[in-house]
């Protein structure tokens, strides 16, 4: 199976439309190149500039949507087109991933969970998702999570519980934390014994360096390849009958001791 994260430099000189019409160019690209193509996190805006989620923020059905279904068919290839900024009309913002099938149907929407922040920014304007989303694929099952979900391994152990194989996380990581980007991405796939697909975004985003090197890693923690800082797609092969494999011949994931209680004080 050959997977393709386009890495794009989220220019800030550039409109969300010639950012949406050159990432949809960059998905037709990978027409007969990859089967999976992986776009970043709120690529549209830039995952820091804050500002401007209430004003680009689209439907779900929106201009985003129609775009990347349409590149998903030309294409032929299933595609996790990053986030957006989507407006609900009876509730809040929220960051929410959209998957789509080869022929550009709707495969699944994932609003993120975990809203960076802490007491500004993403925490306070976007509502938190409520639920786990895998998406079964032909040869995989995805688990999706997005961006500063990374850093909180009880989802990951729901999505592997949900039957993943293969965990997409699409990210706006800034550069000063670049170093956790890359032990994060293998730490979950060692624990979870699974494929790690995480594509970050180039460029700045509201005065922010982006970290850059989206990173392939496989079930036993093995970086299968990393791109640079800039703007790239990488491309990478990856056979996920190696997940089944590994959890065979290590199995640990069957030795979980769940449902511990709190110790007494």
């Amino acid at each position: 199976m050959r997977a393709s994260l386009i890495q794009i430099d989220v220019n800030e000189g550039e409109t969300v439309e010639s950012r949406r019409v050159r990432t949809a160019s960059l998905v037709r690209e990978q027409a007969g190149a990859a089967d999976l193509v992986v776009l970043p996190e709120l690529w549209t805006t830039g995952a820091f500039a804050y500002e401007e989620f209430a004003g680009e923020a689209e439907p779900l059905e929106g201009p985003t949507y129609e775009a990347m279904a349409k590149a998903a068919s030309d294409a032929g290839v299933w595609l996790h087109a990053g986030s957006i900024p989507e407006r609900d009309p009876e509730g809040p913002l929220y960051n929410t991933s959209l998957v789509f099938s080869p022929s550009g149907d709707l495969a699944a929407a994932y609003r993120k969970i975990h809203r960076f922040g802490f007491d500004k920014g993403e925490a306070v304007l976007m509502g938190a998702g409520e639920d786990l989303v895998t998406v079964r694929l032909p040869e995989t099952t995805l688990g999706v999570a997005t961006c500063y979900d990374l850093r909180f391994p009880e989802l990951f152990r729901g999505l592997v519980d949900a039957g993943a194989e293969t965990l997409v996380i699409p990210a706006g990581w800034p550069e000063r934390r670049r170093a956790h980007w890359t032990l994060l991405a293998q730490a979950r796939a060692v624990e979870n014994q699974a494929f790690v697909l995480a594509c970050g975004t180039a460029g700045t985003h509201a005065g922010v360096p982006q970290a850059g090197h989206s990173i392939v890693v496989d079930p036993w923690g093995e970086v299968l390849a990393q791109a640079d800082a800039g703007e790239q797609v990488l491309t990478v092969e990856f056979d996920p009958a190696k997940v089944a494999a590994t959890r065979e011949q290590f199995p640990a994931l069957k030795d979980r001791m769940l449902g511990l209680a709190a110790p007494r004080r």
